[in-house]
């Protein structure tokens, strides 16, 4: 085989390699979501229906319309946050996380978290959040807008300290509130 031909075929076989893993790269950090915003408008929830004959949606001792029982404000971490986290007493006992005018950039693979760790401003605390006992209600919804999360019936709302955006993909947090009792 002569030498130009193994050229040719090196170069081919690299740009293959560089082909492939460019595809892999994009597919990982999806670069184009910081250029695509995601609105959501959700009205705040309401309790769920009750289910039975003579069942009531309200729970002795709950109130009668919904209650924020605790909320925080949005710092930035990873990337520019803002906006409102209220954790809402539904009547029928029940908690949702909502978000409210929040204003992050949107990103692979967003969870809205529930976490025990304290809010730290800089990038002190971009990656605290994984460390301690955290809960993930679920993908973001929309990287702008009002939204809400139900928190499952089996956590202990007690347990937690704040809410972080997370990005599961790079374990980093693009921005997190205390939740301070109201």
């Amino acid at each position: 085989m002569t030498r130009t031909r193994r050229r040719g075929r090196l170069l081919g076989g690299a740009s293959i390699a560089a082909a492939v893993v460019s595809a892999v790269a994009l597919y990982w950090l999806q670069p184009w979501k910081l250029w695509q915003d995601e609105t959501v408008r959700e009205a705040l929830p309401a309790a769920a229906a009750p289910s039975g004959p003579g069942a009531s949606a309200a729970v002795p001792g709950a109130p009668a319309a919904p209650v924020t029982v605790a909320r925080g404000t949005l710092i930035s971490h990873e990337h520019s946050t803002t906006g409102t986290v209220e954790l809402i007493r539904l009547p029928d006992g029940s908690h949702t996380l909502r978000l409210a005018n929040l204003e992050t950039s949107n990103g692979p693979d967003l969870r809205v978290w529930l976490t025990d760790a304290p809010v730290k401003e800089g990038v002190a605390g971009w990656r605290v959040f994984d460390d301690g006992k955290h809960t993930s209600l679920g993908k973001l919804k929309g990287n702008k807008g009002d939204q809400n999360y139900p928190v499952p019936a089996d956590v202990n709302i007690a347990d937690f300290s704040s809410v972080t955006i997370w990005c599961d993909r790079f374990d980093v947090s693009f921005g997190a509130a205390g939740l301070a009792a109201v």
